[in-house]
């Protein structure tokens, strides 16, 4: 490789650890029903809420927030994924020309 080349490749790597930054930091925020979820970008949930006067009566209630949670934190899963994707989305191209 030449110098140019190692060059482009170190400003590469920075720009890839920028961007995975990026996304490791940036919330997603899903509501599902009464309940609100925020995941960050690296999968860590930073909260749960639920809309104010809720309040489950009874099994078949809780079983149903559940539910809510968990489709609300599939969701903002997805978006991660797809947020990610789009992010890193140049960098495999290039990656792509190097033989990688």
């Amino acid at each position: 490789m030449n110098s140019n080349m190692i060059k482009r490749v170190q400003q590469m790597q920075r720009d890839m650890k920028k961007a995975e930054e990026e996304i490791a930091n940036t919330e997603f925020t899903i509501t599902c029903g009464p309940v609100t979820v925020t995941v960050m970008g690296n999968y860590t949930i930073k909260s749960i809420s639920f809309e104010e006067g809720f309040m489950p009566s009874d099994k078949e209630d809780l079983e149903m927030l559940s539910d809510m949670i968990v489709a609300a934190t599939h969701q903002a899963q997805e978006e991660i994924v797809k947020f990610t994707e789009e992010k890193m989305q140049k960098y495999q191209a290039l990656l792509g020309g190097f033989g990688f």
